[in-house]
């Protein structure tokens, strides 16, 4: 047995490797560029046009990804809805250093930070692909209830709680929080619609009024 042979023949193998689940980081990764890539998509092609092959193409990844995540162009759709939700955060609006807002003043804020946002960016951009292809496309009115829904909740909640904090009664919560998003969203639909200008100045006024309109009725609540 020459040298060579003795050598290989008592060399040891080395550990193998295993290919194990990714790392929490790298899952968190892909899925950003994923919702990424397909907010570029959806707003530069439309919603009709746009196209899963190019939304793995620009994110680096494969369409098993895709589709193991979101099988449908309809359920990546609502999942950068929900990532707009949780990036909005509105809630915070709703408190300051010392604790929560009273009523109108939480009701204001929350009406100026909605729109502030929403009137900028790709919240924006989404808003109006939904406004020009939700005829064609149900799904997406859909995804646009599922976001007003929750804005729904987040205000009725904090009617309800600040009804215990002032001791005046609400019998139903609901009821005036539809009225303040449905409001907000009118507002909203109608700037944008209209390709409207509005300052800062402008924005706040009406906030300031429609929330005191609102207010009026509040012991019928």
């Amino acid at each position: 047995m020459t040298p060579q042979h003795e050598a290989a023949a008592g060399a040891q193998p080395g550990p193998r490797t295993r290919r194990g689940r990714p790392r929490s980081a790298d899952v968190v990764d892909i899925g950003k560029k994923l919702l990424d890539a397909a907010l570029g998509e959806f707003l530069g092609h439309g919603y009709g046009g746009a196209s899963m092959t190019r939304i793995v193409q620009a994110a680096g990844a494969s369409k098993t990804t895709l589709y193991s995540r979101y099988p449908s162009k309809e359920q990546l759709f609502r999942a950068i809805i929900r990532e707009q939700i949780e990036r909005l955060s509105p809630s915070a609006s709703l408190r300051s250093d010392a604790g929560p807002l009273g009523l109108e003043e939480g009701l204001v804020a929350y009406a100026n930070d909605m729109l502030t946002r929403s009137l900028q960016g790709d919240l924006l951009g989404v808003d109006r692909l939904i406004y020009s292809e939700s005829h064609q496309f149900p799904e997406l009115g859909a995804a646009a209830a599922e976001r007003t829904e929750l804005g729904i909740k987040r205000i009725a909640g904090f009617i309800r709680d600040c009804a215990v904090r002032d001791g005046i009664p609400c019998k139903d919560p609901r009821a005036p929080a539809e009225a303040f998003i449905f409001m907000i969203r009118g507002w909203y639909a109608n700037v944008v619609l209209g390709n409207r200008n509005v300052s800062p100045a402008q924005r706040e006024r009406w906030v300031r009024r429609a929330v005191r309109a609102l207010l009026a009725a509040r012991g019928d609540w």
